[in-house]
């Protein structure tokens, strides 16, 4: 369909190159923020309901980042209304960052209710900055369906405790599904994936830039945990351990299926698509780096402690939640998965009795050798089978 010279504009230039901006990188900023904020009471008090509290805003936070994605991902960022609205959004991120730590307390109106407005926000702008445009019917869609989660999640700002975090729960469900099933709308119809559109190489991009990002936000927490440490031999080892664990899941991550994910989504005949379900993979990658942050702060602060199952199931957490990351990554981008990574999460498995009979440090040491393992395992079966696959669904050769 042709683009109206009205919006000429408003849309990517598809000739250009399709390279991430400053804007979107500050943007990052205030995620990494967030992650931080996600993990802290993790960190703080590892029990149950933090964990649940976990699992409910970290969806909410990741959303926000995602949506915020595809909206830059379409629309020239060189645009002033589009620059001005993202910094909008990192406003309202940050005050709901900030709120998180005590979101189910004091502060579940900031946080519910800047969530609730970031995303009514972008996509009122976008229904009325692409009012001549294609794009404005799934626009329209998906305000809807924020509208109709902006319920929950404000019902939830007005209850408290258990209640509060059920309606949440149900709220972020809502607009997960609503996403998954095409937001289906009353008298609109659906909008299939396929009509959103994707630049393949500045999707990619920021998936690796996020994983970067979020990776960063580990050392920050080891780095901050060892600078209120003794500065004792077993710290130092401590800190080199997390630090190694750190550089692995980097290293697992980018190797092949991160340097090719660009072509993978060019290549495929619904690259919005499976834009869409590499989203999804992200949300448990990003999960993976808060309990590795966990695991840091556990680590460097008491390498030595007494056995604990919690200290030990929030240690091996990470690791296993990232390579099911990355195996799921690799699957959708290849329709494979290599022998490396289930092994390496088979290995993981086995060694968990074992585990939770001897200190942090000793657990932490042993997904070291674990991860070690998978990314050489990486290496040599690359060089075995150094031909790209083909994306599922992708014409061969």
């Amino acid at each position: 369909m042709p683009m109206p010279a009205s919006d000429a504009g408003v849309l990517r230039d598809p000739t250009s190159p399709q390279h991430v901006t400053f804007l979107e990188l500050f943007f990052d900023l205030v995620f990494v923020f967030a992650l931080d904020r996600v993990s802290q009471g993790l960190i703080d008090e590892l029990d149950w309901s933090d964990l649940v509290e976990a699992i409910v805003l970290l969806p909410a936070v990741w959303w926000i980042w995602m949506m915020t994605v595809w909206m830059t991902d379409r629309l020239d960022p060189e645009r002033a209304s589009t620059q001005l609205t993202v910094i909008g959004i990192m406003l309202g991120s940050l005050v709901l960052a900030s709120a998180v730590p005590d979101a189910v307390g004091r502060r579940g109106w900031f946080f519910a209710g800047m969530y609730v407005a970031v995303q009514l926000g972008r996509s009122l702008y976008l229904v009325v900055v692409l009012r001549r445009h294609e794009l404005r019917r799934p626009s329209l869609r998906t305000l809807f369906w924020f509208a109709v989660s902006a319920v929950p999640w404000l019902l939830g700002a007005a209850s408290s405790g258990g209640l509060r975090l059920a309606l949440w729960a149900l709220a972020i469900t809502m607009d997960y599904v609503a996403a998954r099933l095409d937001y289906p709308t009353p008298w609109a119809g659906r909008s299939p994936i396929s009509e959103w559109g994707l630049a393949a190489a500045h999707m990619s991009e920021r998936f690796r830039q996020v994983v970067i990002v979020a990776l960063g936000g580990t050392i920050i927490v080891a780095g901050t945990t060892f600078g209120a440490s003794d500065f004792g031999l077993h710290s130092v080892v401590a800190l080199v351990i997390s630090f190694a664990v750190t550089g692995l899941l980097w290293r697992i991550y980018i190797y092949r299926a991160g340097e090719l994910m660009s072509q993978a989504l060019a290549r495929s005949p619904n690259p919005a698509h499976l834009g869409r379900s590499t989203a999804y993979t992200h949300l448990l990658i990003a999960a993976a780096t808060i309990t590795v942050s966990v695991a840091d702060r556990l680590v460097i602060a008491q390498p030595l402690a007494r056995p604990n199952a919690s200290w030990t199931a929030a240690i091996m957490a990470g690791p296993v939640l990232f390579l099911l990351g990355r195996a799921r990554l690799e699957y959708t981008v290849f329709s494979r998965v290599a022998y490396s990574r289930r092994i390496g999460l088979a290995v993981l498995v086995a060694v968990t009795p074992v585990m939770i009979a001897v200190p942090p440090l000793a657990v932490a040491a042993t997904m070291v050798a674990i991860l070690l393992g998978v990314a050489a395992g990486d290496v040599a079966g690359w060089r075995r089978n150094p031909s790209t696959p083909t994306p599922p669904g992708a014409p061969a050769g």
